[in-house]
This record gives C-alpha cells, sequence and structure tokens, in this order.
C-alpha cells in the first residue's frame, strides 16, 4: 500500500534540481521502498488550505491552516488497513505524545483505497482500537490528497510553524532522521527542546517487518488488481462459480477453491467450506477480510502446511488457527519463528458471507 499502487520513481529522480536526499532501502512488499527527506521549504501554505474540505473530522473540531499557524505540524497521509502504514504507527504515536507541550500537531488524513473504508464508523473503530488521540481528517473526496499533491500510503509532511511545507517522507524507515526534522522545526520555533526522544512501543503488526526474509508482495484478491491467480481456469468476474485449488501452487500464487464471487475490490464466499491457499515466504502474513453483511460473522480456520499453526499462528488466531472475521479490517494470520522458508498457507471458512481483499506480508 505503499503507492497508489504503482510507484512512480520518474517522480523523484527527475528532481535533481530540488536537491533530493534519497535512500532506497530493503524490499517492501512488491517495490521498493523510497525514503525522501528535503530539509528546506518545498511547498507552500496551500497545502494545508485543503483542510478545509475535509469530509468530517476525528478527534477534533475541524481545523483549517489558520488555526495551525503557530503550531509545528505533521501531516499524516494513511488508510486503517495499510500495512506499511500500521508499521509507521507507534512512532507518529509516540511523537505526537512526546512533543505536544513544545506545540507540535499531527494531523491524520485518512484517505481510503477500499470502499470500507469510507464508513466513518470503521475509522472511529479503528481509531479508538489503536489508541489514536490526535486530530483526525476524514478525506473521503481525496481533496487533501490532491491538496498535497500526494501519491503514497503512508506519507508524511512536515510543516513549520509559518504553514510551510519543510520536508516529506515516503514509505517506512528513518525515523530518527524524521524525529530530528521535529525537533529541529520545534527548535527554530523558538522551543527548547531538552531530553530524550521519544519512547516507541511497538506489538502484533505494527512491530516493524522481517525485511532480510520477506519475499512475497501484497497480492489483491478482487479482479480489478488482482495477480498470481492459480485456480484452473482462471477467474470469473461478478459471476458466481465454483473453483478448486491446482495440484501445485508456486511461490506467491495464490487460489480458491469453493463457490466465490471475484468483485472488483474483493472475493465473496457464497457458499460454506471456501478455502484460500497462498504459497509465501515471510515471517507474518495477513489479510484484509471482512463480513459481507454488517453485523454478522464468519468463523474460519488457518493451516500452515496443512497443520495447525501451533506458535507460528497471528494475533488474530489461536494455535489450532481458529479465528473469527468480524468487522472490515487487516487480521494478522501467520507470524511465524525462524527458519523461515516457502509454505502453503490456508484459510477454511466455516461459514459464508466473508469478503477477501488483499494480502500483506512483513
Amino acid at each position: 500500500m505503499f503507492t497508489q499502487r504503482a510507484f512512480d520513481r520518474r517522480r523523484f529522480l527527475g528532481t535533481a534540481a530540488l536537491s533530493v536526499a534519497a535512500a532506497w532501502i530493503g524490499t517492501r512488499d512488491s517495490v521498493l521502498r523510497l525514503i525522501t527527506v528535503e530539509p528546506f521549504r518545498i511547498s507552500s501554505a496551500s497545502d494545508l488550505a485543503s483542510l478545509g474540505r475535509a469530509t468530517a473530522w476525528l478527534n477534533s473540531a475541524a481545523l483549517t491552516a489558520g488555526d495551525l499557524r503557530g503550531k509545528v505540524v505533521l501531516v499524516d497521509f494513511w488508510t486503517y488497513t495499510c500495512i506499511n502504514w500500521l508499521r509507521t504507527l507507534p512512532y507518529v504515536r509516540a511523537w505526537a505524545a512526546r512533543y505536544k507541550e513544545h506545540g507540535f500537531v499531527v494531523l491524520g488524513v485518512h484517505t481510503p483505497e477500499f470502499s470500507f473504508e469510507e464508513d466513518i464508523d470503521n475509522v472511529r473503530r479503528s481509531v479508538k482500537e489503536m489508541g489514536i488521540e490526535y486530530p483526525i481528517a476524514i478525506d473521503n473526496d481525496r481533496a487533501i490528497w490532491r491538496g498535497f499533491a500526494n501519491h503514497y500510503w503512508p506519507a508524511l509532511y512536515f510543516v513549520d510553524a509559518a504553514g510551510d511545507v519543510r520536508a516529506h517522507h515516503f514509505g517506512e524507515g528513518k525515523y530518527e532522521q524524521s524525529e530530528t526534522t521535529i525537533r529541529e522545526l520545534l527548535t527554530n520555533a523558538g522551543n527548547r527542546i531538552d531530553g530524550e526522544r521519544a519512547i516507541v512501543e511497538a506489538h502484533g503488526p505494527e512491530l516493524g517487518a522481517d525485511w532480510d526474509n520477506l519475499r512475497s508482495p501484497e497480492t489483491y484478491v478482487g479482479h480489478q488488481k488482482a495477480a498470481n491467480f492459480g485456480s484452473p481456469g482462471g477467474a470469473a468476474m461478478n459471476t458466481p462459480r465454483t473453483y478448486r485449488l491446482p495440484s501445485r501452487l508456486h511461490l506467491n500464487q495464490w487460489a480458491l477453491s469453493g463457490e466465490w464471487t471475484v468483485k472488483t475490490e474483493a472475493a465473496v464466499l457464497n457458499v460454506a467450506g471456501g478455502r484460500i491457499a497462498y504459497r509465501f515466504h515471510a515471517r507474518d502474513l495477513h489479510l484484509i477480510l471482512g463480513p459481507a453483511a454488517r453485523g454478522t460473522s464468519v468463523r474460519f480456520r488457518v493451516s500452515i502446511d496443512g497443520q495447525a499453526p501451533g506458535p507460528a499462528h497471528g494475533l488474530d488466531v489461536d494455535e489450532g488457527g481458529n479465528g473469527t472475521v468480524r468487522e472490515q479490517r487487516l487480521y494478522q494470520l501467520v507470524r511465524q519463528p525462524k527458519p523461515m522458508v516457502d509454505r502453503t498457507f490456508a484459510i477454511d471458512f466455516l461459514d459464508a458471507g466473508v469478503e477477501a481483499f488483499a494480502f500483506t506480508f512483513g
């Protein structure tokens, strides 16, 4: 979820005149991670003017560029099922708490990718569960996204006390450098910043990825962006069909079995007993799931190489692989200990009515 989904490398490599400091760091899912921080003015207060077009606000009354004048602001573009953003959240949350008394404001801009992320109740629930206390602008119309000419989840924009965007940072990593930028902007605004840096605690999906062992890409299940689908005969778009698994899955190939309808964003299970299988190589496996009907639940059971996951179970399943889909969100299904090798993941749904959107890994 690092880009819109295609990373536009030219946007950065073609801006040499701006002396952009860029570093390609390892791999994340299907693309390389680009981290950029520019320690000088790159934009103007006109970016913040787009806050007036937010569709709603959480944790705050509506804020304007004028309300934020005199504050150092970190604008954080996010969407709540994005694993790349989730792994940055412990740092952003810690910075918000550490520097609040010095005139620092974190402003989250929730710009949805999937249609269910436009539901403010879903966002409100996630904000509460994730312990987010800073202001959130709901950007369902992508007006703020366009105002900043943004293309990425997650994206950080560092705004000085005069309202100018002085730096930006796309993707994961470079947390120490980002915190240094915050401290420098606060100091330049006349604040005395003494003491230690923010204390960061990460748990569950928020824990940083095991980049050395991550060899599986983010993979969509809906037909609009699906790739590497392995069920014989391919997918039938928007039509109920009974699928079966192939005799063998290759690395990063996935397949369905049972009766599913593959829609634009997700595959919907029509009859209980359906399965999704994926041949993966990573420490963590996540799947964005939800019940097709609000207020319902769907039981499932996870296996790895045909066995219960045991100590390799994720946060949302027990050692026997059992779990329940109750809301539309990212579910952590596997967190396995080393050594990492190619494994076959399967999830069997004991009830009909689940929607499966995308796999992510860590």
